[in-house]
């Protein structure tokens, strides 16, 4: 699968994902050396000497403009790809947004034959701002979510988006290098569930490259996460308790994915004790087993797929949005100073400026007259 990075966030995670070969896009050429890794680098000019130096400088409307002028590139190459972007800032927002301005046109134009098909339908890992500490970003991501993605996401026209967030950054005190790492390494847990299919003893059922391009071809947001399981514990309760904390929780699921790795010569038939979770949610999920020998407990992954755009993220970041204005007015406001009025006699004053500079007071009162200041 093709990784393309965009923006400055965007492109750092993606050349963590395939430090060879992801293709990096940026509307700075000196954004794009900076990043460690990656194949091709493709530059969005902006139509300003300094902007090329200066980037978007958090504008999405700088960004948007930018995507126009690498527009076919991008269509040529964004089919059946993963994209990773920020949607708070200027390059990262409005890039992706021209890129999926066109991801919807392109499936209106299919629409009398079923649309984009699975194969070419692209994947999107966007990271989110934290709501209280990175304010500044939110207002750009409030109208991401709410206006290109979620037309998108109501069309039908992109395949899996996940939601990272930088909350966990904060809370942690984490270095943007070391998360950026992290969003990879957790989302190579999820993407590895084919090649696992292939590469281990198969237990029960199989989930096979097409099977798992199919599941992510959906235009859902995808919430997914890995833990030890414990045969002996409910699964909805560890479930809850391993919720990847580097996505936004999920909304009640629609569909679902999971793969059990058991370790060698243990009763794999302990699956069976997770059924019922889905059963309960009215989930018929696709599942494999297989035997993995380096493992001492077994391990699962999940996916859980919920539908629709969160809304009650939007409100949250709407309401949080509100409150920083709220707090910078109060500043203002506290910061005002009134002025004492002064009733100044302009006749005396000028008389007594006159006499300190030994001057006539009668003619630079007729002077000042003249020009209306008296």
């Amino acid at each position: 699968m093709k990784v393309i990075g965009i923006g400055g966030a965007g492109g750092k995670i993606a050349a963590k994902m395939d430090s060879q070969n992801a293709i990096l896009v940026n509307v700075s050429e000196t954004e794009l050396e900076k990043v460690v890794g990656g194949g091709e680098h493709i530059v969005a000019p902006v139509q300003s000497t300094a902007g090329q130096f200066r980037g978007s400088r958090k504008d999405p409307t700088i960004g948007h403009d930018a995507y126009n002028t690498i527009r076919r590139r991008m269509q040529d190459i964004i089919g059946g790809a993963i994209v990773f972007s920020s949607t708070g800032g200027g390059t990262g927002n409005g890039i992706t947004t021209g890129i999926l301005e066109d991801i919807i046109a392109h499936d209106d134009a299919l629409e009398s034959s079923n649309g984009i098909p699975i194969n070419e339908k692209t994947m999107f890992c966007l990271v989110l701002p934290d709501d209280e500490l990175e304010s500044n970003y939110v207002e750009n991501s409030i109208d991401f979510m709410s206006k290109p993605l979620a037309t998108a996401i109501d069309k039908g026209s992109t395949g899996n988006i996940m939601l990272f967030s930088n909350k966990l950054k904060f809370e942690d005190q984490i270095g943007e290098d070391a998360y950026n790492q992290m969003i990879a390494d957790s989302l190579n847990v999820f993407m590895s569930i084919p090649d696992k299919n292939t590469s281990f003893k198969l237990m029960e059922l199989h989930i096979d490259h097409e099977d798992f391009m199919a599941y992510t071809a959906k235009p859902y947001f995808n919430h997914f996460c890995y833990f030890d399981y414990d045969p002996g514990k409910d699964f909805g309760s560890q479930l809850t308790a391993n919720w990847n904390k580097l996505l936004l929780p999920p909304e009640e699921p629609i569909e679902a994915m999971f793969l059990l790795e058991v370790p060698a010569g243990q009763d794999h038939t302990i699956f069976y004790k997770i059924l019922p979770f889905f059963e309960k949610k009215k989930v018929n999920p696709i599942y494999s087993v297989v035997e993995n020998p380096s493992l001492q407990r077994p391990f699962i992954t999940v996916s859980l797929l919920y539908s629709r755009k969160p809304l009650e993220l939007i409100d949250e970041f709407n309401k949080v949005n509100q409150e920083v204005k709220d707090v910078k007015v109060s500043k203002s406001l506290d910061q005002h100073v009134v002025l004492e009025k002064l009733n100044v006699d302009m006749n005396k004053e000028a008389k007594r400026a006159s006499k300190e500079k030994g001057l006539d007071a009668d003619e630079l009162l007729q002077a000042l007259k003249r020009i209306k200041k008296l």
